[in-house]
């Protein structure tokens, strides 16, 4: 009977490291602009925050605007890690339909709540055509999550029909926008 070999995590972690520099990549421009045609398309990621032991995952509806992510919320869990930590993950992605059909975003990213009646705030809910006075009838103000992303990680099999990895990088810096 073989016996059972310990999970290599260091292996495990470094797996994409070695693949992605190996791999054809996009050039920055055009992964840009297949990047933001893809998250103007969905309207729904998987919001990630945690602090210390806690971690939590909540679906949520997003809006992608102003090179920032917007997410209007009542509340919840999500908030306890917000408080504590601002760096967030959010995935976006298509049902499964095999391996040669895969698409998908992994955004690393900043998160702050937006003050409510801010102009910011304000110019969000408009974006969104969600009305000020039905906002402010509220009994409790909703909460905006705004998410700066500083990383995306995007994978489309479609990349692979001109050349490319179907897994790509878009970093972004201070002068980087969508």
């Amino acid at each position: 009977m073989a016996e059972k070999k310990a999970v290599d995590y260091e292996q495990a972690i470094h797996h994409w490291d070695a693949k992605d520099a190996e791999s054809v990549h996009m050039p920055q421009q055009a992964l840009r602009e297949e990047v933001l045609t893809y998250i103007q398309t969905k309207n729904t990621c998987a919001l990630a925050t945690g602090a210390d032991t806690f971690i939590r995952c909540t679906p949520i509806e997003y809006t992608y605007h102003d090179d920032a992510f917007w997410m209007f919320s009542e509340g919840g869990k999500k908030f306890i890690g917000l408080e504590k930590n601002c760096n967030v993950c959010l995935a976006i992605y298509d049902a499964y339909d095999g391996f040669g059909n895969l698409k998908g975003a992994q955004v690393t990213g900043v998160a702050t709540v937006v003050e409510p009646f801010s102009d910011e705030y304000n110019h969000a809910a408009e974006y969104k055509k969600i009305p000020l006075a039905a906002l402010q009838k509220l009994p409790e103000p909703m909460n905006l999550i705004k998410v700066i992303p500083t990383e995306i990680d995007f994978l489309n099999s479609d990349f692979k029909k001109n050349g490319y990895a179907s897994r790509q990088k878009l970093v972004f810096d201070k002068n980087t926008n969508l």
